[in-house]
């Protein structure tokens, strides 16, 4: 039995990219995206002619490069909903971060773009970073029946806040721990002691000692050994390159993760005051989230400037 295959006993995997091959190779449950995946789809062939049909179905006066950006994700979820069984993360635009009712007005033209499509809303989650202002988004989209998916999520105040606020679910970064520990340390760390595996391994306890609903799905991952260190985890987001490997090697898997072994213990909900101050604390979530959000909007601009191009080009 592959590894995958063993991995598929214990945890729900997705596939973290937008490569429609990819895809349909591994079957994942799920797919996920964000600005720098459909970036790198944007470069492949077999989304050219896709993106010319956006673009020419596009009114630019009505429709600057950022919506057509949105119709270009939504366009590419399309594809990718239509191939998996279950569900399509689709971002807003990281610059809308801090920002809870533009991050909320996004997420409504971004679910009648889908509608408009005939993808219905119970197979898209709306992506939004971690920030407070995105949990508050997520906790009032939550309530109207658009399930979100908080990204960029490295602290525990994080996560504490989502689960507060009720979000469907939440990805804890594992690689971007486990390098800003790397560098900072200078020290390689072995799969017991990987800060990244660590920390997602806290969140899911965190959810089960709580009893939330809300689904934790580790991302961000290096190596095929920071993915089976996380067997039992909700569910999974990984990139085709480790799924390939995973999809090679033979072996058993056994779940790492038993949160239902947990005591139960209730929690105050976190304040705004709390939840800045305890995320302030940890130097490493500060500087992931900025980080993050800074990467995210730069490939957002990049892809903004492409469509500019290829906009002059029709002109």
């Amino acid at each position: 039995m592959s590894l995958l295959t063993g991995l598929r006993e214990h945890s729900l995997v997705v596939a973290d990219t937008g490569d429609l091959d990819a895809i349909k190779r591994y079957q994942p449950q799920d797919a996920t995206t964000n600005p720098s995946l459909i970036l790198k789809a944007f470069e492949l062939p077999r989304y050219q002619e896709m993106i010319d049909k956006v673009i020419a179905e596009s009114r630019p006066k009505e429709s600057g490069p950022s919506r057509i950006v949105d119709q270009l994700s939504v366009a590419i979820g399309e594809k990718i909903a239509n191939v998996i069984p279950g569900r399509i993360s689709t971002e807003v635009s990281a610059h809308l971060s801090f920002d809870t009712q533009a991050s909320i007005r996004k997420a409504y033209e971004l679910i009648e773009h889908y509608e408009k499509l005939g993808i219905n809303r119970n197979r898209v989650l709306i992506k939004l970073a971690s920030t407070w202002e995105g949990i508050r988004a997520a906790e009032r989209l939550e309530r109207e029946g658009i399930n979100c998916n908080l990204t960029l999520l490295f602290s525990d105040a994080q996560a504490q806040a989502c689960f507060d606020a009720g979000v469907y679910l939440i990805s804890p970064f594992v690689g971007r721990v486990s390098d800003w520990y790397q560098k900072t340390t200078g020290k390689q760390f072995t799969p017991a002691e990987d800060p990244g595996v660590l920390f997602v391994k806290g969140i899911c306890e965190k959810a089960a000692a709580g009893r939330y609903d809300t689904v934790v799905m580790g991302a961000s991952f290096r190596t095929t050994d920071q993915v089976l260190a996380l067997s039992g985890c909700h569910r999974l987001t990984i990139s085709p390159a480790l799924l390939e490997q995973l999809d090679s090697l033979e072996g058993e898997v056994t779940p790492s993760i038993q949160p239902q072994s947990v005591t139960h213990k209730a929690s105050t909900p976190l304040s705004e005051a709390a939840f800045r101050w305890q995320h302030n604390q940890d130097a490493m979530a500060n500087e992931m989230l900025a980080d993050g959000i800074r990467r995210f909007a730069s490939d957002q601009q990049t892809l903004e400037s492409l469509i500019t191009q290829r906009l002059a080009a029709r002109a």
